[in-house]
């Protein structure tokens, strides 16, 4: 008896589940099985409404004068296509993407998003290519450092890209089964709280999504720039365009303590705002800025997420 309450109350779910996403998308499960399994769903639909052609797009000319030679302009490479293509491919697992969801609904309400995806071992995010990050820096493909420091690593996915050269690898996380993760790549997690004061300096720290989700972000790159090797440290900064800053906390959404106001109404307004008003306050100058595709895996609504990122190369001020 229970296990038939339990199989329709499944059942039930499913068809809610379902219902809920053709009212809010008008789109269809794009899985080969799902359309088997609900015949009705014939339609793949679009995963995203950007051409991926204006995920890299950027007119130099709206820049403030002194970011116009700093601008390099990427391109879709191999390493982004594999990217997306595994990130398809994990879509169209129905039932795994059925018990991603079941789980991400139930513990919602008291769990983070971040720690529910690492517990699931999903939602890998995607900022560059190794080839993207060597040209950000001026590097070699066989340049070696000493130490990286990557703060809220997440999954160590990002982490695995800069690694690769340096001889030191640590790294910083909120959530325990993110923790977790990166433990199994054996990198040195650091306490959230202390990680200022590990006793040695850093060749380059990487701040990468993590200035709009921060409480005190002024306070963190004041950190971050004392914390670099004098002369020859960087930091390297991903942020989501526009800027809109708001701290999870248990589930819920709270404005920072520390509140940056970006301004402009397009990406080149906004990466110069971010440029004169944050990062020049903060004692960094820019170095080197690109515009980047923030990518995340998807679910069974959407092969794949796609946030607009500027990515900085911030050299700290004598």
């Amino acid at each position: 008896m229970k296990t038939a309450v339990f199989v329709a109350w499944i059942a039930l779910y499913v068809s809610a589940l379902l219902a809920v996403r053709r009212m809010w998308t008008g789109k269809y499960v794009r899985s080969p099985l799902a359309r088997a399994l609900f015949v009705s769903m014939v339609s793949e639909g679009e995963t995203t409404g950007l051409d991926a052609h204006e995920w890299y797009r950027c007119c130099p000319d709206m820049l403030g004068e002194a970011l116009r030679p700093l601008f390099i302009q990427s391109y879709m490479d191999q390493d982004t296509k594999a990217f997306l293509r595994r990130s398809e491919e994990k879509s169209g697992w129905l039932f795994t993407q059925l018990y991603h969801s079941f789980v991400s609904t139930v513990f919602s309400p008291i769990v983070s998003r971040t720690s529910i995806n690492g517990f699931l071992g999903r939602g890998s995010m995607f900022v560059f290519s190794g080839d993207q990050f060597r040209q950000l820096l001026r590097i070699s493909p066989d340049w070696q450092g000493h130490r990286l420091l990557d703060l809220g690593a997440g999954d160590g996915g990002v982490t695995d890209v800069m690694g690769k050269h340096f001889r030191e690898v640590y790294a910083t996380e909120v959530s325990t089964p993110m923790k977790w993760h990166l433990h199994k790549k054996n990198y040195r997690v650091l306490d959230v709280d202390g990680w200022q004061n590990p006793g040695f300096q850093y060749d380059l720290i990487s701040c990468l999504n993590l200035l709009d989700r921060c409480d005190q972000p002024l306070t963190l790159l004041t950190d971050i720039r004392r914390s670099l090797v004098p002369g020859t440290g960087r930091l390297l900064l991903a942020a989501v365009l526009p800027f809109q800053p708001y701290v999870e906390l248990g589930g819920r959404w709270e404005r920072p303590k520390e509140y940056l106001k970006v301004k402009g109404k397009t990406w080149e307004e906004q990466v110069t705002s971010m440029s004169n008003r944050v990062f020049q306050k903060a004692g960094f100058e820019v170095e080197a800025v690109t515009r980047l595709p923030y990518l995340c895996e998807g679910d069974m609504y959407n092969d794949y997420y796609v946030l607009d990122d500027a990515v900085f190369v911030l050299k700290p001020l004598e």
